[in-house]
């Protein structure tokens, strides 16, 4: 096994586009050839886009776009940018007169910091799908990750830099990686050691504090913990799936997300796993999945250590 940037996979572009100012921003992966995709939605409070498209009774066989984005709702607008941008290359499904780019995507909270008028928007999405062609990808504070925070319990005052994450192996020739905007309302794990490396800070924001443990103490308040959460991701692989097995992997890659955020899939995240896969490669399923656990355990590890300070919101990187 040894790791590979996600450009490897044959077929595969990623681009980011953000606004410091506004503290938010998009990431769109592109497969112009189409790839099988398929979705798990499972924290309580999701924003999806055409995920119904993703179910194996239905007629879509390949998408063309997965857009990861900040902003909220809001931030859906920006598929709209991806949609021109693939129909002036004339990528999509051919309905006769044209062809109709599928692009599905999913949405983070990050309005609570920076500017939350500004949000991802048609422009935005459209300049990602330039960027996924004439520069190299990043990680960290850029793209969807642009506003994530993580560790927000105590709200906003108490919280940590979260940060979109990449990361990419090959073994043989099979070859899959995951991108991972993480803005979850918990804290964020060492899978290696158990320890929590980032998250929710300690009353005098001299260490680190313990979400679970807090929210187990309080049990019986009702506290409004809707600061601005959700971790969604895409994993995506040269591996040869049907609809069907392309939605188990995503149900099996959010045990990335169990391994690494604590808690997850709290009904005020709307956590949610797409799996793209160009169909190059036989695999065996099961591989697949557990392939697919480590990519998405690295992306987010990666996620937190790659994100900057923004809006005196500090990032592991920068704390003593």
């Amino acid at each position: 096994m040894r790791e590979i940037k996600l450009t490897d996979i044959e077929g595969v572009k990623i681009g980011h586009e953000q606004d410091r100012d506004g503290a938010t921003g998009c990431t769109v992966i592109l497969c112009e050839e189409g790839a099988v995709t398929g979705v798990d939605v499972r924290g309580g409070a999701p924003g999806t886009r055409e995920t119904d498209l993703l179910d194996p009774m239905n007629l879509i066989e390949k998408i063309h776009a997965v857009l990861l984005s900040g902003g909220s709702a809001f931030g859906l607008d920006a598929a709209a940018g991806i949609m021109q941008f693939l129909e002036e290359k004339k990528i999509g499904f051919d309905v006769g007169v044209t062809r109709v780019p599928i692009v599905t995507g999913a949405v983070l909270f990050d309005l609570m910091i920076g500017d939350y008028g500004i949000r991802p928007d048609k422009a935005m999405g459209y300049k990602a799908c330039q960027n996924a062609y004439d520069q190299a990808y990043s990680e960290g504070t850029i793209g969807a990750g642009t506003g994530a925070t993580i560790g927000k319990y105590l709200g906003m005052e108490y919280a940590m830099k979260g940060g979109i994450g990449i990361y990419c192996m090959q073994v043989g020739s099979l070859q899959i990686g995951a991108v991972v905007a993480v803005n979850c309302m918990g804290d964020v794990i060492d899978p290696k050691t158990g320890k929590i490396i980032a998250g929710i800070l300690n009353e005098d924001k001299s260490g680190l504090g313990n979400t679970e443990e807090m929210m187990i103490h309080n049990y019986r308040e009702q506290k409004n913990l809707f600061h601005g959460n959700t971790t969604i991701g895409a994993v995506i692989t040269n591996a040869k799936l049907t609809k069907a097995q392309a939605n188990k992997i995503a149900s099996i890659a959010h045990n990335g997300y169990a391994r690494t955020i604590r808690p997850a899939h709290t009904m005020v995240d709307g956590d949610t796993v797409f799996v793209m896969a160009t169909g190059r490669e036989e695999a065996d399923v099961n591989v697949v999945g557990i392939l697919a656990v480590k990519a998405v355990e690295e992306a987010i590890i990666r996620g937190i250590q790659k994100a900057d300070d923004l809006h005196n919101i500090p990032a592991i990187s920068n704390m003593k």
